[in-house]
């Protein structure tokens, strides 16, 4: 499915083709869709779905063939990039049977793309080669008006009689469709997730879901991520009493999971010498329980990482002694590491399977592994450690939940994202979903302080000092270590010129400490004319001289889908030395927000010959639906006013 952020604004009309100019080399299938009239769209919407179908053929062996379908019509120049084709195997687990595309023209000329254009590739990164996929691009080739089609047959022995379907992906769809052909005496179940109930039309024992003509989805800030907002269906599938199992399985229960991957990875994590001497050897030095979690973390976020994935067949990680030696592994592979290496040192860790990139994703209501990208660890604690990524689990205790993965984020604190994540401690019986921990406004704060000397003559020099902890630290540092010195440089003075235009910028001084989970930067620089002389006698200026870093565009009349705010707070001082020979002549009232979400608060003083300026936001995670999408606007509105409120300064 096509990955794009589309918006609507007004509409342009295709014409069909007809079938009969299509020539015999295109199926049949795509002759049909290549003739279908489309709706009339927004401009910016690039491309339309014309039929997405899969028909999964499961034998009594559990083996599935799976025949997909897939056209879009590029409806303008931007859609050109969704002329292309993946499809994804596993080298151990499946083949692709038949893979062949086609460009139909506007004219109505073809073009065929078969072997001679297929790519064949391990995914980026992935140096054990099991996860592949085949390619065929007619980027260069599509223009405007176009039909791209393709057709795939593959093969895999799955591990789960369970599949997933997402009917779209934002752009909008005309024909979407999933069909389970199954042996007989087999029997399949669905739900429906983002949408009314879709019942399936059975004929005997083949299922089919459908859905038609589905709307582009319409980006919108602070939205929910497009997995919580476009239908999807999960479904299980098994043979019925008295008919032998093949090796695949569905799921009853979250416990039935949590058994299934212990087993799966607990074998994986057994020590070695190796493992045993290196855990010792960081370990050394360390003091308490937790000083020996932070040293063997940091280990192993420093391996190489290769990928989160951990799609069908690649659910058991490699051996803990494989990873330690080759210096490399995927998240499922550190986080087994990092379990073996604290086993050694007398601490229990169980791996957590999580849906990285949307907390809402993963449903209660349908137990299985593929509702998971990503896997975390928890660690059982047995000193009382304060931290603000410790959940207590009922039958498991107190347990620190640590993604060994992402290396901005240190000990005692978890990636924004996987905050309030219902996930699966895999920990057998006493295992199942649980959700993850939320760090509270003040675990992710960042502090401000700003020194500035304003002239007569409008210009200032500036001194910022920024302290950030927690999530508001790991963005810092994710910013500061993804950029090179020039490019981190270029960041600062952008960030310093949209407040003050024309600044020069002195000194970027930044520092990060990533084993205590702060990072601070410090920057000096000066601009000219910032504040605008008025008659001769009046001196205007803003107080709030450098952005929050962080802002909530949220200016549209209307709100389609709920509004997701994450959990911070920014406190700042302004120091401003007045120039000689002005008083303040007007100052902005006070100002004070409060909302169930979140507060809001400045405050304007004279004293000694300085203006000080303060402003604090409070925010917390939650999300907010779009029916008080006013409240939130309104919100967020009254605070961009209180920072662009002007100081009046007057002469003597």
């Amino acid at each position: 499915m096509i990955l794009r952020l589309l918006c609507l604004c007004f509409a342009i009309a295709v014409s069909a083709l007809p079938v009969a100019a299509l020539g015999d080399e295109v199926p049949l299938w795509l002759q049909q869709a290549a003739a279908r009239k489309v709706p009339v769209y927004d401009k910016k919407v690039s491309t339309v779905v014309l039929v997405d179908e899969s028909t999964m053929t499961v034998g009594e062996d559990g083996r599935v063939i799976t025949v997909s379908c897939y056209a879009v019509r590029i409806l303008n120049q931007d859609g050109r990039r969704n002329a292309a084709a993946f499809v994804g195997y596993e080298t151990d687990r499946g083949k692709v049977r038949e893979f062949r595309a086609w460009l139909v023209r506007p004219g109505g000329s073809t073009k065929t793309y078969g072997k001679d254009h297929i790519i064949d590739e391990a995914d980026i990164n992935d140096v054990y080669e099991e996860s592949r996929s085949k390619k065929i691009t007619a980027r260069d080739d599509a223009e405007p008006g176009s039909v791209f089609g393709y057709q795939v047959t593959a093969e895999v022995r799955p591990f789960f009689n369970q599949t997933m379907w997402f009917f779209q992906d934002t752009v909008p769809v005309l024909s979407s469709k999933l069909t389970l052909e199954l042996p007989a005496g087999w029997r399949a179940s669905g739900i429906t997730f983002n949408h009314t109930k879709i019942d399936p039309v059975v004929n005997g024992s083949s299922y089919t879901w459908e859905l038609r003509d589905i709307p582009p989805i319409e980006p919108e800030p602070a939205s929910p991520s497009m997995f919580s907002l476009v239908a999807r269906l999960a479904v299980n599938y098994s043979p019925t009493e008295g008919i032998r199992a093949p090796e695949s399985q569905a799921f009853d229960s979250w416990t039935e999971v949590s058994r299934w991957y212990t087993a799966l990875s607990d074998i994986q994590a057994t020590p070695n010498d190796q493992i045993a001497a290196k855990a010792k050897e960081l370990t050394a030095g360390a003091r308490n329980e937790l000083e020996r979690i932070r040293a063997i973390g940091r280990f192993v976020q420093n391996l190489q990482y290769i990928s989160i994935q951990i799609g069908v067949g690649r659910w058991r990680p490699h051996a803990a002694a494989d990873v330690l030696a080759k210096s490399y592994g995927d998240c499922k592979d550190k986080a087994n590491l990092m379990r073996s290496m604290l086993k050694v040192v007398g601490i229990d860790a169980f791996p957590v399977l999580i849906f990285s990139g949307d907390p809402n994703f993963v449903e209660d209501t349908w137990p299985s592994p593929r509702q998971f990208n990503h896997c975390i660890i928890a660690i059982r604690l047995r000193e009382e450690i304060a931290a603000g990524s410790i959940l207590n689990h009922p039958s498991l205790g107190r347990l620190l939940i640590f993604d060994a993965t992402d290396d901005n984020t240190s000990v005692g604190d978890l990636p924004g994202h996987e905050q309030g994540s219902l996930a699966l401690i895999a920990a057998g019986d006493g295992g199942g979903l649980a959700r993850m921990p939320s760090t509270d406004p003040e675990a992710n704060r960042m502090e401000r302080e700003a020194e500035v000397q304003l002239s007569e003559d409008g210009s200032i020099a500036a001194t910022v000092r920024e302290r950030s902890r927690g999530q508001a630290a790991a963005g810092e540092r994710r910013a500061f270590r993804a950029l090179s010195n020039v490019h981190y440089k270029e960041m600062i003075e952008r960030w310093v010129a949209r407040g003050a235009p024309a600044a020069k910028v002195m000194k970027i001084e930044p520092a990060d400490d990533v084993t205590s989970a702060r990072f601070g930067l410090d920057v000096d620089f000066t601009a000219s004319q910032y504040g605008q002389i008025m008659q001769n006698r009046l001196l205007v200026f803003n107080p709030a001289i450098v952005s929050r870093r962080e802002s909530l565009l949220l200016t549209e009349g209307k709100r389609e889908h709920p509004i997701v705010l994450d959990s911070h707070a920014f406190t700042e001082v302004v120091r401003v030395k007045l120039p000689a020979g002005f008083d303040v002549d007007e100052m902005p009232d006070a100002v004070k927000l409060n909302a169930p979400f979140g507060s809001y608060k400045t405050s304007y003083e004279v004293k000694n010959g300085e203006l000080v300026f303060t402003r604090a936001l409070t925010q917390r995670a939650t999300t907010i639906p779009a029916a008080q999408y006013q409240l939130v606007r309104s919100f967020f509105e009254r605070i961009r006013t209180a920072e662009q409120a002007p100081v009046v300064l007057a002469r003597k």
